[in-house]
C-alpha cells in the first residue's frame, strides 16, 4: 500500500514563522517565495522593518510631551509586522526642535535610534537605524546576524 502524498504546501513550507501577532506559526506560508537561507531572510526582513519605520514616521508631529508615546507607537507598529521578535525605538529628546506659534516640531531622521530583531526559522538578525553624524546620514545596518541555516 502506498503512503498518501504530502500536501504540496506542507512540502514547500518547512520553516516555522512568527505571525503579525507575535505568535509562532507551525508553517510560514510565504516561505516558497524567498530564495536563500533563513539567515538571508532574517537580514532582508530586518531591513524592511527599518525602512518602513524611517519612511513612515519621519514628519510625524512631535512635542516633548508626546515623545514617549510616539516611541511606543512606532514600536507597536513594527511589532505587528511578520517575523519581528523585539523592537526598541528612541527619539533624541535633546534634539527635538519645537518651533512656531503652535509649539511643536516634526520627527526627523536624525532623531531616531532604532533596533529591531527578527527571526526566520532558526536564524535571527538585529538591524539598527541611527543617524551617523560623521556621514550626515540615517544609516541602516546589520548589528548581528545568526549563522546560516539550511533551507
Amino acid at each position: 500500500m502506498s503512503r498518501p502524498a504530502k500536501s504540496l504546501a506542507v512540502a514547500l513550507i518547512p520553516e516555522a514563522g512568527i505571525s503579525a501577532a507575535g505568535e509562532t506559526m507551525a508553517q510560514d506560508p510565504t516561505r516558497p517565495y524567498f530564495a536563500g537561507t533563513d539567515r538571508d531572510r532574517a537580514a532582508f526582513e530586518a531591513g524592511i522593518k527599518l525602512g518602513s519605520i524611517l519612511h513612515q514616521f519621519v514628519g510625524t508631529p512631535v512635542t516633548r510631551k508626546n515623545v514617549a508615546s510616539l516611541e511606543r507607537a512606532i514600536e507597536a507598529a513594527a511589532r505587528v509586522q511578520p517575523l519581528v521578535e523585539e523592537v526598541r525605538v528612541r527619539i533624541d529628546r535633546s534634539r527635538v526642535r519645537i518651533r512656531g506659534p503652535y509649539k511643536y516640531g516634526v520627527l526627523s531622521e536624525d532623531l531616531l535610534d532604532v533596533q529591531v530583531k527578527v527571526r526566520s526559522g532558526s536564524a535571527t538578525a538585529v538591524g539598527v537605524l541611527r543617524f551617523v553624524r560623521e556621514l550626515d546620514y540615517p544609516l541602516m545596518y546589520l548589528k548581528e546576524i545568526g549563522a546560516p541555516t539550511k533551507k
